[in-house]
């Protein structure tokens, strides 16, 4: 079933308006359990994921306020945040539990993830498990532990080549940039808030980012003297500068407004390829705010959460991949709570699923949603 759902823009003050947010429910039975899939970003049809299949669970799939079709109108950017987004989810799971009364389970990945995570710290008691998907919880504007865990991955001959790759891109620049305009503008994507050169100058800092996060192998990185179609072509697989257009600028700004904000993010370190880089800032970041518009970021909220996922965040199964950049910016395992963590040997961000646990880790999952969900699970 589609169904859109009328939500206060203010759930403090419903005086301010509503919207309508977008939600998915695939019914499987009124004593099944509830899968609530905590949405980061736009959720464009409907697909069931293998939580809601290994529980045989009902699923509702909620799409993130200000993305897509659940964006209020007029835009008033002040009531985009974990505070408001939250509430969304607990409005949901409220209205859903006079027909499904049986036990409630969140999860979301990647900035969903990050959400199943803040909607778990601020309605602890709304599920009886929380599992994040690669999700980070960024505690500054420009998170070091990103740099930190590049300058460690992967073995020195494999980070040289990455970095041999960067500089020949740099280097030829030129030449890179005279191809890629027109493949480009055949594609029918334009570089206005960036400008092409800056925009092909951050994709190459991302190449290191995008590399790992991808789950891409040392073996199939092409020697840097390769001829430079041969480069691109590889490059534009690994990072794309169309993740730097006016399209998916547009297309993610809220997801952008919020890293800028309150979520944290992460920057490009520029020292290495300082006497190239020409167009691009001394600290260029990756949250591209919607029209450049002037935000205060504040970490008050990121802090609080970091710290009660680690000392009070209980009934949580984290789920990272080894390989995933972004699980540098994970909640670490802790022994204050009774929480799991299962960090994929060899997994990314793609492919950090339990569809890829062996069979010590299927078995010590299902073992702990039993426990936890009180039933049986066939699988």
């Amino acid at each position: 079933y589609e169904l859109m759902i009328k939500q206060p823009i203010d759930h403090k003050d419903p005086s301010k308006g509503y919207f309508y947010q977008q939600v998915y429910l695939s019914h499987k039975g009124f004593n099944r359990p509830t899968v609530l899939i905590t949405e980061g970003y736009q959720a464009p049809g409907n697909r069931i994921y293998e939580l809601s299949n290994l529980l045989e669970a009902n699923q509702l799939r909620v799409e993130h306020r200000y993305f897509e079709e659940s964006t209020p109108k007029p835009k008033d950017w002040q009531y985009l945040n974990m505070e408001q987004a939250t509430a969304d989810y607990h409005a949901i799971k409220d209205l859903f539990d006079e027909l499904y009364s049986s036990k409630w389970v969140s999860t979301g990945i990647s900035k969903g993830g990050m959400t199943t995570m803040y909607y778990k710290y601020f309605y602890p008691n709304d599920v009886s498990v929380a599992v994040p998907y690669v999700g980070p919880i960024d505690t500054t504007y420009e998170d070091p532990r990103i740099y930190a865990w590049l300058a460690k991955q992967g073995t020195p001959e494999c980070r040289e080549k990455i970095k041999a790759i960067q500089v020949r891109l740099l280097k030829d620049k030129e030449d890179a940039l005279e191809r890629l305009e027109w493949y480009e503008k055949g594609q029918n994507r334009t570089y206005d808030y960036l400008g092409f050169e800056q925009a092909y100058e951050i994709a190459v800092l991302e190449y290191p980012f995008s590399f790992w996060q991808v789950g891409f192998k040392c073996e199939d990185i092409p020697d840097e003297k390769a001829p430079i179609d041969t480069l691109l072509d590889y490059f534009n697989e690994v990072v794309g500068l169309s993740l730097f257009s006016d399209q998916e600028i547009v297309k993610y700004g809220s997801h952008y407004y919020q890293a800028a904000t309150q979520t944290g993010y992460y920057g490009y370190l520029t020292a290495p390829f300082k006497k190239w880089l020409k167009a691009v800032p001394e600290r260029p970041h990756a949250a591209f705010v919607p029209d450049k518009m002037n935000v205060q970021y504040d970490n008050t909220l990121s802090k609080k959460v970091y710290n009660w996922l680690e000392t009070e965040g209980n009934n949580i199964i984290y789920i990272y991949g080894k390989n995933d950049t972004w699980t540098a910016a994970g909640i670490p395992p802790s022994d204050k709570v009774n929480s799991k963590w299962f960090i994929l040997d060899g997994r990314s961000h793609f492919d950090a699923r339990i569809r890829n646990f062996n069979e010590e880790e299927k078995a010590l999952l299902v073992e702990t949603l039993e426990k936890w969900l009180d039933m049986d699970i066939k699988n």
